[in-house]
């Protein structure tokens, strides 16, 4: 295939294992127990994962208890208490609050690339979640004693070390996470707030060699929880033209779900830099209709327009259930769209003559 084509990530969950997730926070399971639910739904998500045909792949998320707070889930020095995140239909998300230093995490993503290339066939991703999520963990008033430079330079090292081993163990490439850019435009139009965040994920990739970052990438989108979004009704035209300051070879953008694919795709046109190859999005997870795959074709061939084919890949807008207790989208809508966007993506190669 001429046009790569990887997924962003998260796999719905089988309902033995998010029901098991339950019986385990009740008291009414075992960690052996439920640690065998979770190694069942990784092995069978890599097989349904490959039956698609997609060339790329990734775990799915299954053992992960969600994107953003996968490396510090289980630390001691946190409170509940921290930042909500909004979502249009009005519910909510919130993170943590770090209530003393040091920073560390206490489990990185190369554990979940590990477990999911034993039963892999073919090379797989791994999703990190961005500097900049992370940095919302320490409150506004400060940490007696830890003062937010010294958590900031701990949580760059960290973050740093979690892309550091992915490479290291063999992904295929590694994608951060930056689902909280578009929000950060909204909670702060005059943009600092959004400048601050990628600088500090600059701070991150400073520390790669160029040749890292080529196998480095990006995604963006509005929040994907419970088939509501979080900051979709910002203009990309706030976030895009920044977006390609970060200095990675690969952007993920959703764009199936927006209004104007061609206005968008114009933006991209004229801020994208020489070398960045832009991955744009052909599904849409929030949607349950499953597009065809001569939908995804045209999707591709519109953005041939916009984007030389050299430089094009396609992707989902965004992951299918991010949060592990999401069950909006069923596991066979997932893979449904997915097998259309590798299968529509291989026809839109043969109209460009790849």
């Amino acid at each position: 295939m001429l046009i790569p084509t990887e997924p962003i990530g998260s796999i719905p969950r089988p309902e033995e294992l998010i029901q098991g997730m339950r019986d385990f926070a009740a008291g009414g399971l075992t960690e052996t127990e439920l640690e065998a639910l979770y190694q069942r739904a990784l092995r069978e998500t890599v097989e349904q994962f490959e039956a698609t045909g997609s060339p790329v792949i990734s775990d799915g998320e299954q053992t992960k208890p969600s994107f953003a707070t996968y490396p510090i889930h289980g630390l001691t020095n946190l409170a509940p208490d921290g930042v909500i995140i909004q979502f249009a239909d009005g519910h909510t998300r919130q993170l943590p609050r770090l209530v003393s230093g040091p920073f560390r995490y206490r489990t990185y993503a190369d554990s979940y690339l590990t477990q999911a290339k034993r039963h892999a066939h073919v090379p797989v991703k791994q999703a990190v979640i961005s500097a900049s999520a992370l940095s919302l963990l320490y409150p506004p008033d400060g940490i007696p004693g830890y003062p937010r430079e010294e958590f900031l330079e701990d949580l760059v090292a960290e973050a740093e070390a979690d892309i550091r081993r992915c490479l290291e163990n063999g992904a295929a490439n590694v994608q951060i996470d930056f689902t909280e850019g578009r929000l950060a435009v909204k909670l702060d139009p005059s943009k600092n707030l959004l400048h601050r965040f990628i600088a500090l994920n600059n701070r991150v990739l400073d520390r790669f060699s160029e040749n890292d970052r080529s196998r480095l990438g990006v995604h963006t989108c509005p929040g994907g929880d419970r088939d509501s979004t979080h900051s979709a009704d910002v203009e990309y035209a706030e976030l895009l033209p920044s977006l390609f300051d970060m200095k990675v070879g690969q952007f993920y953008i959703q764009l199936a779900s927006e209004k104007d694919r061609r206005h968008v795709l114009g933006i991209i046109r004229k801020h994208a830099l020489p070398g960045q190859r832009i991955f744009v999005g052909v599904t849409d997870p929030i949607s349950p209709r499953v597009e065809t795959a001569e939908e995804v074709r045209e999707r591709v061939l519109e953005a041939a327009e916009f984007i030389p084919a050299e430089r094009l890949g396609t992707t989902d807008d965004c992951g299918f259930a991010p949060f592990g207790d999401d069950t909006s989208t069923t596991r066979q809508t997932a893979f449904a769209k997915i097998r259309a966007r590798v299968v529509g993506t291989q026809l839109a190669a043969l109209d460009l003559r790849l």
